[in-house]
């Protein structure tokens, strides 16, 4: 999603195509040898990381300054990426690890939340009236550890971070990149997005 969310904001045009992880063509296969999505194969290289699509992305056009942000931007995608995506995979898919106690790691995710709410008091994005490229790679982790158990993380005393992430559920954006494609085959027309 974050993939998308940055070539949406970027105009870059690319041809999209939708993998179903079950069914893996061999033609997705030859780009994306470990079988992940997403990847961006740009011509000149292969991008297999969501992140570092964002960036190319945004490299190439950044009309809503998503690339303005100070360091600690990036050093929250990287606390996110990291230590929060961990917790949040612990969390939702606590039947994969029986050695872990799903409350401690949900607890562990929910430290990274309460800290994003307090940079959000006051402020409608985590750095000031505009979104940057920290609040769209964050977000869609938020929404998917949100929706684990929706009615508990409500009670979590979280305004601020609830707000956004509604905000974010609302907007034309999540509904222009949650759009659904048909499962790419080879030899089909070719989609276009962004």
């Amino acid at each position: 999603m974050r993939a998308r969310l940055a070539i949406h904001a970027s105009g870059v045009q690319v041809e999209l195509r939708e993998i179903l992880l079950r069914d893996k063509p061999a033609a997705f296969l030859e780009t994306s040898p470990k079988g992940t999505v997403p990847v961006i194969d740009t011509g000149n290289r292969v991008i297999a990381q969501s992140r570092d699509i964002m960036l190319w992305a945004l490299g190439q056009h950044d009309p809503e300054d998503w690339l303005a942000m100070p360091q600690d931007g990036h050093d929250l995608i990287a606390y996110c990426d990291g230590p929060f995506k961990t917790a949040l995979d612990h969390t939702k898919y606590a039947v994969r690890y029986p050695d872990l106690d799903m409350q401690t790691e949900r607890g562990k995710a929910l430290d990274f939340l309460h800290d994003l709410d307090a940079r959000l008091r006051g402020s409608e994005y985590l750095f000031g009236p505009q979104a940057r490229m920290a609040d769209m790679a964050i977000l869609p982790f938020v929404r998917q550890f949100a929706h684990i158990d929706f009615a508990w993380f409500a009670t979590q005393g979280m305004p601020d971070l609830a707000r956004w992430l509604a905000d974010f559920k609302s907007s034309v954006r999540f509904a222009g990149v949650m759009r659904k494609y048909p499962p790419w085959q080879s030899g089909q027309d070719q989609v276009l997005f962004g």
